[in-house]
């Protein structure tokens, strides 16, 4: 049976004008994914919207992901225009790349620029990146958690905030865009996992079930040791009820709690409690 995953609150279409509008004032735009689900947190319309802008794509959240994995996604997204690089915005990890990463990007223009006898250059950049994928972790490591506006600019208007960093770059943070639809429900899925889409729109039970499905297939060894399950099951459903009898969570009747257990199960799993887990592999997509 699928599930329906269907949402695109109307701030979403007003996010992508904004962005659209916003990138004749930057030199280069930052889009945030996802490790653990790197084609699922791309939004389809930042290559198109972006196209003519270099481009480093952070892959945040890579403590979560299998290395490998990350390692092969890397590779496979390198062009001369856009640059991956695997981050951790909570700890901090990869982010000193970032400077080098861009200056390299940009150093046709900041030639051009020190030619003209610019001194202190300024690099803009535009953070981009689906909802919950850690922008504003990012944001404040980067600024060294002190946001603050850099005053207003020529041509920027006041509802733009430029958020200055240590590391001569200025940031403008946009909100957290999806897209209309979602064309394969792997995707819904893969974002419902991870949190990107709130729970609260879901049917967490079922979510729940999905992920124990794609985990018995790809990862077992991990709900088993989690789980302490002696066995994985071929339906889903015995998994679930054998993780609720070991988690203590069963009601009257001896059945099982299984909002009780969907929660946990979700939680665990983007807590990183389960271990490194990648969902999506470059030999998969």
């Amino acid at each position: 049976m699928g599930m329906t995953i269907n949402w695109f609150p109307g701030h979403m279409a007003k996010t992508r004008r904004q962005i659209q509008e916003s990138l004749k004032l930057v030199d280069a735009v930052i889009e945030m994914r996802d490790a653990r689900i790197v084609k699922s947190s791309a939004n389809p319309q930042i290559d198109e919207i972006c196209k003519d802008k270099p481009r480093i794509i952070l892959l945040n959240k890579s403590d979560l992901a299998e290395d490998k994995v990350t390692k092969d996604w890397v590779k496979k997204l390198t062009t001369d225009t856009i640059k991956p690089l695997a981050v951790n915005s909570i700890t901090g990890e990869g982010l000193k790349s970032i400077k080098i990463t861009l200056d390299a990007l940009l150093k046709e223009k900041h030639d051009r620029q020190r030619k003209k006898g610019l001194v202190n250059i300024v690099t803009r950049v535009m953070v981009v990146g689906i909802p919950n994928v850690g922008k504003s972790s990012f944001i404040n490591k980067l600024a060294k958690n002190n946001i603050a506006k850099t005053g207003d600019k020529p041509g920027v208007t006041k509802s733009k905030q430029w958020i200055k960093t240590s590391l001569g770059i200025e940031l403008m943070d946009t909100p957290g865009v999806l897209w209309p639809r979602f064309e394969d429900e792997a995707v819904g899925l893969n974002l419902a996992f991870t949190g990107a889409i709130k729970d609260e729109v879901m049917d967490i039970e079922e979510l729940a079930l999905k992920l124990i499905e794609r985990l018995q297939t790809n990862n077992p060894q991990r709900l088993m040791e989690r789980y302490k399950l002696t066995e994985i099951m071929e339906n889903p459903l015995d998994n679930m009820d054998n993780i609720g009898k070991k988690r203590g969570a069963v009601i009257s009747g001896g059945n099982i709690d299984y909002n009780r257990i969907a929660v946990m199960l979700l939680d665990e799993f983007r807590g990183g409690k389960l271990g490194s887990i990648s969902l999506e592999r470059v030999e998969d997509v």
